[in-house]
């Protein structure tokens, strides 16, 4: 997996920042350099096509749990499309 991808999931998305939908994220990704936001980019489509990306992972980035990959593949479909295509909404993790 992609360092950047990594390091802005454990930033942005862990269990204290994750819960935050106040709308400050997408403004944040945007303010980063393009080979940044597009390396963010890559790693979602990455994670939601890759069979061994799942909630164990997830977890071991964000203290995040999620019960099962399909969960956490919705939500991560949410996030890419709240991101990167304007969906009016930050989705909220589990819990």
């Amino acid at each position: 997996m992609e360092e950047r991808f990594e390091r802005f999931v454990k930033t942005y998305l862990n269990l204290t920042e994750g819960y935050d939908t106040s709308g400050y994220l997408r403004p944040t990704l945007m303010g980063f350099n393009e080979s940044f936001v597009e390396a963010v980019r890559s790693g979602f489509t990455q994670a939601l096509a890759d069979d061994s990306f799942g909630p164990g992972e997830y977890e071991r980035l964000t203290d995040i749990e999620f019960s099962d990959r399909e969960t956490l593949h919705a939500y991560l479909q949410a996030m890419y499309d709240y991101l990167f295509n304007g969906a009016p909404e930050q989705p909220t993790p589990p819990g």
